[in-house]
């Protein structure tokens, strides 16, 4: 049988790699010289069960309509409209109603996610700058903290731990926010980060090495044209699936959601080791390795436009500086990246109604984390079916 997965991101990385552990020769397909060039670059570097929550409330559509008004919100919405735009929005407002249980869905397939990403690091020995140290997440006044009590009732029916910490606790787990003051603190143990970039290549190398891969760069326009030369694809092309479905007759509601990470350089013996999530300023901070640091947030719908606009990287700068005024931001790096987002916030892995498509996209700001449950879980769909 010959399979082809198109796209190199980590979730066209994770679904090769489970196909290849079913005994399946796999031609991975991307457009780019290397795999993990386009969002799985220079993501927020984060593995959070604790990051699950769906976006979907009335506070963040009230607060996506403010920032046609605003320069400086973490959210950013192009009033032009288009038909996707609005298609997508109006999905999103109508997903509201069932935030609860996304939200619970979600963190499920993080927490098994994230434990087979330790098994596939264990057992393939792969590097990525891993950080077990888990992420804190932090709120800053009481309405941010009853929220968050209530977000962790769900999170403790998903399965995950996310407890409730102490200044103290915080400064012994993290010196370098000795002295910040936040109204509460929540530790997630059990959540990792590393370099998504590092452990695509690192993973694709391994799997070309055993002859179990054939790295094929091409452009892909037309699925039906691509069927002719293979059995079975693997659809994993992150906001590039919309128009690959489209070709065989498949509507994929995914629009491309803007977000911007910095790389800090050799910060210093002042930046943190623990991973850090900011939940009223929408920004994540990882350590990867000992010389660099990711901060990563905002959230644009603006089409499918990459550029790297500088007043939206300028409040990662000073969020930074802020955070860690000992830090040294000599040396930092801009990125922006377009996540594939479904208006529910749940990936799509399927099979797409041409039998021999299956689909694994739509992730959202959760590719990193959720990729090898969907990748594993549709590799044993298409091998049960």
């Amino acid at each position: 049988m010959k399979i082809a997965v198109i796209g190199a991101g980590i979730t066209g990385v994770t679904t090769t790699y489970f196909l290849t552990q079913k005994g399946f020769q796999v031609d991975l397909i991307e457009s780019r010289r290397y795999p993990a060039m386009a969002t799985s670059y220079a993501n927020g570097g984060q593995l959070s069960a604790s990051n699950s929550e769906a976006w979907n409330s009335w506070s963040n559509t009230f607060y996506g309509v403010k920032s046609l008004f605003s320069n400086n919100s973490s959210v950013i919405l192009n009033p032009r409209p288009t038909l996707s735009k609005i298609i997508w929005l109006m999905n999103f407002i109508g997903a509201i109603k069932h935030k609860n249980k996304i939200t619970q869905d979600i963190c499920k397939m993080a927490i098994d996610s994230i434990n087979l990403y330790k098994k596939i690091a264990k057992r393939e020995k792969i590097k990525f700058d891993l950080y077990d140290r888990g992420i804190l997440h932090f709120y800053f006044n009481t309405k941010q903290t009853e929220h968050a009590l209530d977000v962790n009732k769900l999170y403790k029916k998903a399965g995950l731990k996310r407890i409730r910490i102490t200044h103290e606790e915080l400064y012994t787990l993290e010196p370098s926010l000795v002295g910040k003051k936040f109204d509460s603190i929540f530790f997630t143990k059990s959540d990792k980060s590393g370099d998504i970039h590092s452990f695509c290549n690192n993973l694709v190398a391994k799997l070309l090495d055993e002859n179990k891969v054939k790295l094929i760069n091409k452009e892909v326009t037309d699925l039906r044209k691509e069927l002719k030369e293979y059995d079975k694809i693997f659809l994993c092309a992150g906001v590039g699936s919309r128009k690959l479905a489209k070709s065989i007759g498949e509507f994929l509601n995914i629009y491309p959601v803007k977000g911007y990470s910095i790389t800090v350089n050799n910060p210093g013996p002042n930046a943190p080791k623990v991973s850090l999530l900011d939940d009223e300023k929408k920004i994540v901070c990882s350590r990867l390795g000992e010389n660099r640091l990711r901060i990563a947030g905002l959230a644009e719908l603006n089409g499918y436009n990459l550029d790297i606009i500088q007043k939206r990287v300028r409040p990662l700068i000073t969020w930074c500086n802020k955070m860690f005024p000992g830090i040294n931001t000599k040396d930092i790096k801009p990125w922006a990246g377009l996540r594939p987002m479904t208006p529910n916030m749940l990936p799509i892995f399927k099979k797409s109604k041409e039998k021999r498509v299956w689909f694994n996209t739509g992730h959202g700001h959760l590719g990193w984390t959720l990729s090898a449950y969907t990748a594993k879980s549709v590799v044993n769909s298409f091998i049960t079916e």
